[in-house]
């Protein structure tokens, strides 16, 4: 598109073919007075002038654009604020722009924004004039040399030391663009806290035409407080709730806070959404609204196919929330991005954890520290409101601090900083300084660790909850492994703070990543000290093929493992090293006795029966036999074991027949109704010469790493 169309930009940016067409912030909606910008752009890069399809990068097909390494564009459309907007202000939104934009409205500067991930916005009053076409500007740069910027895991030339586990860049207008009206003097920020409980703390900062002594009301169910500001702008209050309701994974309830400046038709109002929810520390255990949480979480890292960083629509944001329930997680770790507003709000809404954290740069230099730094004031401002946060991560692996906090008291002394920063922002969530490993100010530890063999896997988990080690080995390249340690101060102290893992997962093929996801989560699940854990990952990403669902999010074969059966509140840990995929048990399989124990992270005791039964091979989990349809000699049923909430129970002894064909031998407990609770499985196979075994799957595809997650 030129810019010499008779067509305005505007005008088909409200027709059906433009992307991202809904309201881009659901959490803090001003839906009644919006424009999207989303749509075709007029773009010049290298002195070509071509159309350019916003919201998305222009290395996106998507985008049309399609080329990477492109330092820098410029966007141009018109834009024509309505006549009723004539005695409002006019605001402009961008969701993201990466790296530098320079926004221009007919050649007049209106500001510039510096950092790829953050929103950020500009009032244009004084730039426009209700119903008089303007030309927007937005001049981009977007250095291919990404190494003391916050980028990620966008790819970097020069390369960055975990390049191989880097993706397309994002480059340019990568979020939504849109138009508001807002009142004469509004509210440019609201912030809602609603960890007492009882209340919920309002915080707001005005901008415009009177911003102090201005009457600020917040309403909510009923209850309403006037605030007045200081000559700053800014006002608090609390809104204390009659009959308060929590928010929580299994009763996501949300408040609705209108916030209104003002009187009459000129008044600004936006309303913004909040739960009552309180997550905390006790000792080395999590807890939420008073009681114990064990994190069942995922990482995702954000990325769809031929769209990069930007989900192609909302369904797709909506969608991820409900695949990873149904994969049986309560949390999901987004990985060094702020994700879109939109996923926020649905995993708000259908209550889904989420640990939420920046990109970060990939060298270490004052620059980049700072650099890194200054994202966390608009992370804590665009997504603080949100219950659904329950953790806030700040640098992972030592990215950005050159892999050695330890080696440096610059980097350690970073590493701290960031974490004090962030502690004055937000007081009400737990910050984890450096994921992975070598932490130094952190409430909680959290690490990394990935290991193809399912033995030494069982005793290194073992030891790690028992405290006996403290280091564990790390592949940072083909050639270089080494020890890296939970902590990187001999001050930080070694129990008393929650301790979890945050990335795991094996598996060259989909069947020995389901494999590993069943075995190693077993042994995670038999350690009552550790917290929770967060597996890598949710789909795969380009040429990274670690992910339960492909990149388009289709299911893969499992080779009969459910995830949801692997993450539920209960499940079965069997006291058995399996000997490779596919085959848990060499045949033939002579008789044995297997003890079986119950973890249990719900609410209340319970007391069940464990069975268990041969059946052919490959037969679906969900088909359980039971005692009256299947010969007495396949189907063992045992004592009633007693579990209690967070303890691991005694084992109970399963006796298993003998077998000389390929089988799958089934366990599962019930409940007194009958109800089946847990559900595990062994595999009978005959067990060949092992190939590449021992192997780490990166070494033949693009997968996550130890130290590149």
């Amino acid at each position: 598109m030129s810019l010499s169309t008779t067509e305005s930009p505007l005008a088909a940016a409200d027709s059906d073919a433009t992307p991202r067409r809904d309201y881009p912030r659901p959490d803090r909606d001003r839906s009644e007075r919006w424009l999207t910008l989303n749509g075709e752009w007029d773009f010049e890069a290298d002195g070509i002038r071509s159309a350019i399809t916003v919201p998305f990068a222009w290395e996106s097909e998507a985008s049309g654009i399609r080329r990477t390494w492109l330092e820098r564009g410029t966007y141009r459309r018109r834009i024509v604020a309505p006549v009723e907007w004539a005695d409002r202000r006019v605001v402009l939104s961008f969701g993201a722009v990466h790296h530098r934009a320079v926004v221009r409205i007919d050649g007049s500067l209106v500001g510039e924004h510096v950092g790829g991930y953050e929103s950020f916005e500009f009032d244009i009053t004084d730039f426009v004039v209700p119903g008089v076409t303007s030309e927007l500007t937005v001049e981009v740069d977007a250095p291919a040399d990404k190494r003391d910027i916050a980028h990620g895991k966008q790819r970097s030339i020069p390369r960055d030391d975990y390049d191989g586990v880097s993706f397309t860049p994002t480059s340019g207008i990568w979020q939504s663009v849109w138009l508001e009206a807002r009142g004469r003097t509004y509210a440019r920020v609201v912030s809602l806290r609603g960890d007492s409980l009882t209340g919920i703390d309002v915080a707001v900062s005005l901008e415009g035409d009177a911003v102090g002594g201005a009457v600020v009301r917040a309403r909510v169910s009923g209850a309403e407080v006037e605030m007045t500001t200081d000559a700053a702008g800014q006002a608090s209050a609390r809104i204390e709730i009659e009959e308060p309701q929590l928010w929580s994974p299994a009763d996501p309830h949300l408040y609705r806070v209108e916030i209104v400046v003002g009187e009459g038709h000129a008044a600004d109002q936006v309303t913004a959404t909040t739960g009552l929810r309180h997550i905390e520390t006790r000792g080395e255990e999590l807890w939420l609204n008073g009681s114990r949480l064990y994190v069942r979480g995922v990482l995702d890292q954000g990325y769809w196919p031929d769209t990069g960083l930007t989900a192609p629509d909302s369904d797709a944001l909506v969608r991820d929330i409900a695949l990873a329930r149904e994969l049986g997680y309560n949390l999901v770790r987004k990985h060094l991005k702020f994700e879109d507003p939109i996923w926020l709000h649905e995993a708000d809404r259908t209550g889904m954890l989420v640990w939420a954290e920046p990109a970060c740069p990939s060298r270490f230099s004052d620059a980049a520290a700072v650099a890194f730094e200054a994202q966390l004031p608009a992370m804590v401002e665009r997504d603080g409101n949100h219950p659904s946060i329950v953790i806030w991560g700040l640098y992972n692996e030592e990215w950005g601090l050159d892999w050695d906090i330890p080696g440096s008291a610059a980097r350690t002394e970073a590493a701290e900083r960031a974490y004090d920063l962030l502690r004055t922002l937000d007081d009400t969530r737990p910050i984890v300084e450096n994921s992975g490993w070598a932490h130094v100010r952190s409430d909680l530890v959290d690490w990394h660790y990935y290991e193809p063999d399912i033995a030494t896997w069982k005793q290194v988990v073992a030891d790690l909850a028992e405290g006996t080690r403290e280091e564990f080995p790390v592949r940072l390249g083909p050639d270089f492994i080494v020890d890296k340690s939970l902590y990187g101060s001999s001050s930080f102290p070694r129990s008393g703070v929650p301790i979890l893992n945050s990335e795991y997962g094996e598996g060259f093929t989909s069947l020995e990543r389901a494999w590993h996801l069943r075995w190693e989560t077993q042994e995670l699940r038999r350690h009552d000290r550790f917290s929770g854990y967060v597996y890598t990952e949710f789909s795969d990403v380009e040429h990274e093929c670690a992910g339960l669902l492909t990149e388009d999010r289709r299911t893969k074969d499992w080779g009969g493992c459910i995830p949801a059966d692997v993450n539920a509140d209960t499940v079965l840990v069997l006291d058995l090293v399996p000997e490779r995929a596919g085959a848990d048990l060499a045949l033939p399989v002579t008789a044995f006795g297997i003890d079986v124990h119950v973890s249990h992270h719900g609410d209340s005791a319970l007391s069940l029966l464990v069975h268990g039964a041969w059946v052919p091979a490959g037969s679906p989990m969900e088909r359980i036999p039971s005692a009256s349809s299947a010969p007495s000699t396949d189907v063992v049923s045992t004592s009633r074991v007693d579990v209690a909430p967070f303890v691991l129970s005694d084992a109970v002894h399963l006796a298993v027949p003998a077998r000389d064909g390929a089988g799958r031998f089934l366990i599962w407990a019930t409940d007194a109704d009958e109800n089946v609770v847990a559900r595990a499985y062994l595999d009978a196979a005959e067990v060949e010469a092992p190939n590449r075994r021992g192997a780490r799957a990166g070494e033949f595809v693009g997968v996550e790493q130890p130290g590149h997650a």
